[in-house]
């Protein structure tokens, strides 16, 4: 396959396997100007699927940069009207909703982390139709990545630029199956080989996991009661199959928000809002952060944990084998996207409500009172190592392995 020819499936990828487009349906594009090339591709991708109208978000990270430089706390603290009403609108029309992600990962270093935190905390208030609609299936979205030159920096440092952008392009491909000349399908096969492990993990009721490793991570995270194990892809509310991540290797739940006891270690630097998080730990007691420490971007941790109370609380656990196409990529992308998909991964924030029997038509009080965490922001980090030992605990006390070594014990 071409370059052209690659960059065309991968944006049809987008579209049918990662929007689910029917005809007559809008669709909404959030990405960079970096990229204007591939989403014009989307675009049309997006015409070719059916799509009535096709809406794109410009984004500048240079120009965001100078805002929070700039501006002043009260007015970043303010979503813009005209932001909330186009995202509330095309969520109220079941518009389908792309986000194209390929910031320079450390575009707001040096960036007050309280100011992307203000704007965020703002962003989620305003337009609480639009993540609700996220939430219960009726907006089916996706997030992919698009390579730019400064990303593609960073993640090759020593390379020249044009070929360290190749090289993530190649990067990209290859976690996306676009390499097999029809990623659609081979995300279909996909999706059924996540089928056996989520089988498998609803089949044993754990009440609680446990993790270790030598990084020093000796973690106990409780779940709940009839919780569902979920991966390979959701449905939305009119039926329709789709992944909200391309690429996605994990098996998810929600971990009962009041039952975490221990630390965990980070095992990969997290990038939030264009800042670097590093070697950081958190302490939980109670499910509750009581106790958190970073070597780089413990000011940026502070800014996630005092988004609100919810985000002192896990909201998802991830298991992705150490041995999986992405990790065996030996690339760290500095982007969650694609990090999470290569470590075991938690996240601290809102909860999985799909993790829950009928929880997608739930309210988020309903959901809180199964021990389903709610907060304003959702944030992954990655813990997972070659070392990884997780245990399974059966209400009666029984000891299951489900992860010797980073991988998959059955």
């Amino acid at each position: 396959m071409t370059m052209q020819e690659k960059l065309s499936e991968y944006a049809r990828l987008a579209v049918v396997t990662g929007l689910a487009v029917i005809p007559g349906q809008e669709v909404m594009i959030s990405a960079s100007v970096d990229v204007a090339d591939f989403v014009r591709l989307v675009v049309e991708q997006a015409y070719a699927a059916g799509a009535s109208d096709v809406v794109v978000e410009w984004l500048d990270s240079e120009i965001t940069k100078l805002r929070y430089r700039h501006s002043y706390m009260e007015k970043i603290s303010q979503c813009p009207e005209w932001t909330s009403l186009m995202r509330n609108t095309m969520a109220q029309r079941k518009a389908a909703f792309l986000s194209i992600r390929s910031d320079d990962p450390r575009v707001l270093a040096d960036v007050d982390p309280k100011k992307p935190a203000a704007a965020q905390k703002a962003s989620r208030n305003a337009c609480g139709p639009f993540v609700e609609a996220h939430r219960n299936g009726t907006m089916p979205w996706c997030i992919v990545g698009a390579a730019s030159p400064k990303w593609a920096k960073a993640v090759f440092p020593d390379l020249p630029e044009q070929e360290a952008l190749d090289r993530l392009w190649d990067a990209i491909f290859q976690t996306a199956r676009v390499n097999t000349g029809d990623a659609v399908a081979a995300w279909e096969t996909h999706r059924e080989e996540f089928q056996k492990r989520i089988a498998w993990l609803n089949e044993q009721g754990f009440d609680a996991l446990h993790y270790q490793n030598s990084l020093g991570t000796d973690l106990t995270v409780g779940l709940l009661p009839g919780g569902i194990w979920c991966g390979g892809g959701t449905s939305t509310a009119d039926g329709r199959w789709h992944f909200v991540n391309l690429p996605t290797e994990e098996v998810f739940t929600a971990p009962h928000r009041e039952r975490t006891e221990g630390t965990v270690y980070s095992s990969m630097p997290l990038n939030f809002n264009g800042s670097l998080i590093d070697e950081f730990y958190l302490t939980f007691e109670k499910g509750r952060v009581v106790d958190f420490g970073a070597k780089q971007g413990e000011e940026v941790l502070r800014s996630i944990l005092e988004m609100d109370e919810g985000a002192k609380y896990l909201g998802e656990c991830a298991l992705v084998p150490y041995d999986s196409p992405i990790s065996n990529l030996g690339i760290l992308f500095y982007n969650t996207l694609y990090d999470e998909n290569a470590s075991c991964h938690l996240a601290v924030g809102s909860g999985i409500s799909e993790a829950v029997e009928g929880g997608t038509t739930k309210s988020r009080e309903e959901l809180l009172e199964l021990g389903v965490n709610d907060s304003l922001t959702h944030v992954d980090f990655m813990f997972g190592t070659a070392d990884l030992a997780i245990t399974g605990i059966r209400p009666d006390g029984t000891r299951v392995p489900v992860f010797q070594n980073g991988n998959w014990a059955f």
